[in-house]
């Protein structure tokens, strides 16, 4: 969910605005945004939003927020191109002003000249930026990782990182996701040769890969592998679409073969087919979701093979476990990272970092884009390498990179906010408090009459067997305390409620062990 912020003589840019996905948490949340309370409250001095690459958790939150900040977006062609279709589909086209950066020139946003750097990434036009500000330069790396043979794009050279390096850079700002990994993360070129390798090994199977949608350079490696294998390509799932549709008109996918449709591929000899599909993460509505449970177009039978060429997202475990045991129940063969290496990490490992550090030598440190023990990991890993001062931070931190001593001065309020229907809302507000409390505890109902008598309905509550007696008990329980009550407060509305929620709740308390949510409804007479 990355959101960055620099300032400068009173300006600001923004770098960046993504979200991140609802987990358990976030009950009945499928997007988690940023607040932007602290930019929002400043925007008449934002110059600019500039992008780095297309991944959700730095474009996801665009359409929800760019026309709020008023300020334009900048990005390179393939990022625009994804940007523009959120743009559309949110009825903003004309709203927002998007910019594509096309031939990586330099631009000046108030005291900021900007110009990308491309990257390796697991992302079509993963980037870099180098920030020029009158007080030294930053490298905001974005995304990134080292890559002999990347397939989609054309990253910047060891030669020409030492160049940024020799101009000097005042603050490295570090993607810090796998500083435990102590092997670089490998090639996009051998992954085409483990993936080809694996198909080709399922003679007469139908293979179906499940990647991250976004991930043009594993789509080009598929359709490399489909054609080595003489198998036809086909494809279920939305996202992919887009991204393929998006590659294209980018210059990507060039060599990507026909894509056959579910009934070609359906009535193809089963060898014949190499099938390319979303939800490698769990995602419930996602094709191997539907595959898995035997509801898609796309059908697997027993000795058929699902290959999982992506990691495993950290909190997306027991989603993918659920997917994974319902193919291999239907006698589907599984093949994963850990048995075949048919996946590279789109993030630099320790060596690749510490080559980084080598190259623009920077007098700063500042990792980002992680968990907090990722950071400051990272944090030890410069300061071993010789950069002179590193700096961790957590969310709201401002830190101070020039002129003057380096380091955090202050903190800014830096939460969280979750789209709830269509409705933005806080992620700590009420609503979001109280629906926690009921999936952990359930909730009772307490009806008061005109007569005094109580009503009482539960949910959630583990008393199935006993339900009619434990509603027959807090029925009697509200009533004793109702009846206990004394001159006024027979009268007081406020008591009456507190009574009777009370009692209630012990009721239930006693007969479940819960401590459920109660209401109590007092109507008017």
């Amino acid at each position: 969910m990355n959101v960055n912020l620099y300032g400068c003589e009173g300006k600001w840019l923004m770098v960046d605005l993504g979200m991140t996905f609802g987990a358990a948490e976030y009950p009945g949340i499928e997007l988690v945004f940023a607040d932007l309370e602290f930019i929002e409250e400043r925007k008449k001095d934002l110059v600019g939003v500039v992008l780095t690459h297309a991944h959700e958790d730095h474009i996801g939150a665009v359409p929800y927020f760019a026309q709020e900040l008023g300020v334009p977006l900048y990005a390179t062609p393939f990022t625009a191109r994804l940007v523009a279709d959120k743009l559309e589909e949110a009825g903003l086209t004309h709203e927002v002003e998007l910019i594509v950066i096309d031939h990586l020139d330099p631009f000046q946003l108030g005291p900021f000249g900007i110009r990308y750097v491309p990257l390796a990434h697991s992302i079509a036009e993963g980037n870099a930026l180098v920030i020029e500000t009158p007080y030294g330069r930053v490298f905001h790396t974005g995304d990134w990782k080292l890559d002999d043979e990347p397939l989609v794009g054309v990253p910047a050279t060891p030669a020409e990182l030492t160049a940024i390096g020799d101009e000097g850079v005042l603050a490295l700002v570090c993607d810090s996701t796998n500083v435990f990994n102590p092997k670089a993360s490998g090639s996009e070129g051998a992954v085409r040769d483990a993936l080809q390798a694996e198909v080709a090994r399922h003679h007469g199977k139908r293979v179906l890969v499940t990647t991250f949608a976004s991930n043009v350079a594993r789509l080009e490696t598929l359709g490399e592998v489909a054609k080595a294998t003489n198998r036809r390509l086909c494809v279920a799932g939305r996202s992919l679409d887009r991204i393929i549709r998006t590659g294209q008109a980018s210059g990507y996918l060039k060599s990507i073969p026909d894509i056959v449709d579910f009934d070609t591929a359906m009535n193809l000899p089963r060898g014949e087919v190499l099938i390319v599909a979303t939800g490698g993460q769990g995602e419930p509505r996602a094709a191997l979701a539907r595959i898995a449970e035997d509801t898609h177009p796309i059908a697997l039978e027993a000795g058929d093979v699902v290959l999982f060429s992506s990691r495993q997202i950290p909190g997306n475990e027991l989603a993918i476990g659920r997917i994974q045991n319902r193919l291999a129940a239907r006698g589907i063969t599984l093949v994963t990272d850990r048995q075949a290496d048919i996946h590279v990490s789109g993030h630099p490992g320790r060596p690749e970092l510490e080559a980084l550090y080598g190259w623009l030598r920077p007098q700063i440190l500042l990792p980002v884009h992680g968990e907090v023990r990722h950071m400051h990991e990272q944090a030890r890993l410069g300061r071993s390498c010789g950069i002179p001062k590193a700096i961790t931070q957590q969310n709201g931190d401002l830190i101070r990179l020039a002129p003057g001593k380096p380091g955090k001065f202050s903190e800014v309020r830096a939460g969280r906010l979750v789209l709830d229907g269509e409705i933005i809302a806080p992620a700590d507000g009420e609503a979001m408090v109280m629906r926690r409390r009921l999936a952990h505890n359930g909730l009772v109902i307490v009806v008061l009459d005109s007569k005094g008598r109580a009503h009482v309905e539960s949910i959630g509550l583990p008393l199935d067997e006993d339900q009619d007696e434990f509603l027959a008990e807090a029925r009697e329980d509200v009533a004793a305390a109702l009846a206990k009550l004394k001159g006024g407060q027979r009268h007081d509305r406020e008591v009456i409620v507190e009574a009777a929620r009370l009692a209630a709740r012990r009721a239930a308390t006693r007969w479940s062990g819960k401590k459920p949510q109660v209401r109590v409804i007092l109507p008017e007479y």
